[in-house]
């Protein structure tokens, strides 16, 4: 039975659960959510997923919402991206870091930076964003020295939540150059087989909009 992956191609938490099904193998295919016209807001969506948010994963009778649970459930199933049982902690410490300091702001700042009408983006708000984005790019870059992965000697869920945003070609504050550590764990990320941007991933794209 192939998986469903309700998303859309702008949400770096959706590009998380989509990367971690394209380059597990399973066999997957994303559903497009209308974020951009309320569809996430609607009865039947809400119906799908009470909190209003993608992605949501559909597998048979399984629904699993939350990127993080998604990713650990595609672990659970093909036994990659999880590292070693020794590993287990150190990936979780690194999810649940991510969702907090890094992926929560990087989204809002993206958001309204890029997606909100140019006279109505908050300049006071978007400055102290990047400010505690600075400082998270910081963890992760001094993590990331003399690492080729985040945790242990390969791929894991810490990787593939951590990247959810930075891939996006919109400003909010990341310049890759600036970080020579993140820069070359993307492009190990990236070089890895079938790893595909998200707007080659995943429907919905800013130019539908445009």
């Amino acid at each position: 039975m192939t998986i469903k992956l309700h998303c859309f191609g702008e949400s770096g938490h959706s590009y998380k659960a989509a990367l971690a099904l394209e380059l597990s193998g399973l066999a997957w295919e994303p559903v497009f959510v209308d974020f951009f016209s309320g569809a996430h807001r609607s009865d039947d969506y809400r119906g799908l997923n009470v909190m209003a948010e993608a992605p949501v994963l559909v597998d048979g009778d399984l629904r699993l919402s939350q990127s993080g649970v998604i990713q650990q459930y595609i672990s659970d199933k093909t036994g990659k991206f999880a590292g070693t049982p020794e590993d287990k902690y150190e990936v979780l410490r690194w999810i649940l870091w991510d969702n907090h300091k890094l992926s929560s702001q990087a989204g809002m700042t993206r958001f309204l930076m890029n997606f909100l009408p140019e006279d109505k983006r908050p300049q006071e708000v978007i400055a102290f964003m990047q400010g505690r984005l600075k400082a998270a790019f910081t963890t992760l870059n001094t993590h990331l020295q003399g690492r080729e992965w985040i945790v242990g000697d390969g791929l894991t869920n810490a990787d593939l939540t951590c990247c959810g945003y930075l891939f996006y070609p919109e400003p909010f504050g990341f310049d890759r150059a600036d970080w020579p550590h993140i820069d070359a764990w993307l492009d190990r990320i990236s070089a890895l087989p079938g790893w595909k941007h998200p707007y080659d991933l995943m429907p919905g794209n800013p130019s539908d909009r445009a």
